[in-house]
């Protein structure tokens, strides 16, 4: 992190397995959180702006390649096959005391942590029955490449911490408005008195 970096907002880094709702709760809780002053950021990913899932910003690799090499992005990382970047703009929202909430990486939790040392990290999990009928549904998977994915949701929810930092759960196997609450209520609870 640079040295005349200030951060008065907070970085809140949803995780959690493919199929386990992280788009459709943000979609749900975008404008509670607006209220509670926390923005939503739009990850740029290579992929078709058309493709379905997240409200993202769709770009070339060539185009991703050159936001990356110009200093565009305050974090990356690749995965599944694409590459993903959080705009830098994110800076300058926290700096003025926004928090933010970022689509994340579990494999990438360290280097995030590494730049965003109190961001706050929230898991998002779902029971395997619920992920199973979920990633069928969507229709985008083989039933190979379903299981594999429930064997990943297995490992997600095993871990608890990444060194001293705690991990926070959030089960999205149920009612989106509880979920959703339950989001606000760890914002609000992480949050210094003054902030929100």
């Amino acid at each position: 992190m640079r040295d005349d970096f200030r951060m008065d907002g907070r970085l809140i880094y949803l995780m959690g397995p493919s199929g386990s709702g992280k788009d459709t709760l943000i979609d749900a809780a975008r404008e509670p959180l607006r209220a509670l002053g926390c923005e939503v950021v739009r990850r740029v990913i290579t992929r078709s702006a058309e493709s379905k899932g997240e409200e993202a910003v769709g770009v070339s690799l060539a185009e991703f390649e050159r936001h990356r090499r110009e200093g565009d992005f305050a974090l990356f990382w690749h995965a599944n096959g694409l590459d993903y970047g959080i705009p830098i703009e994110i800076d300058q929202w926290l700096s003025t005391g926004c928090h933010v909430l970022m689509n994340g990486s579990r494999g990438h939790l360290l280097a995030a942590l590494e730049r965003y040392p109190t961001l706050l990290p929230v898991l998002l999990t779902v029971k395997d029955d619920v992920l199973r009928e979920r990633l069928l549904r969507r229709g985008r998977e083989s039933l190979v490449d379903i299981e594999a994915r429930l064997r990943r949701n297995g490992q997600f929810v095993a871990d608890g911490s990444i060194g001293d930092v705690l991990i926070h759960r959030l089960d999205n196997s149920g009612d989106l408005a509880v979920t959703v609450k339950g989001l606000l209520s760890l914002l609000k609870l992480s949050a210094k008195p003054d902030q929100i």
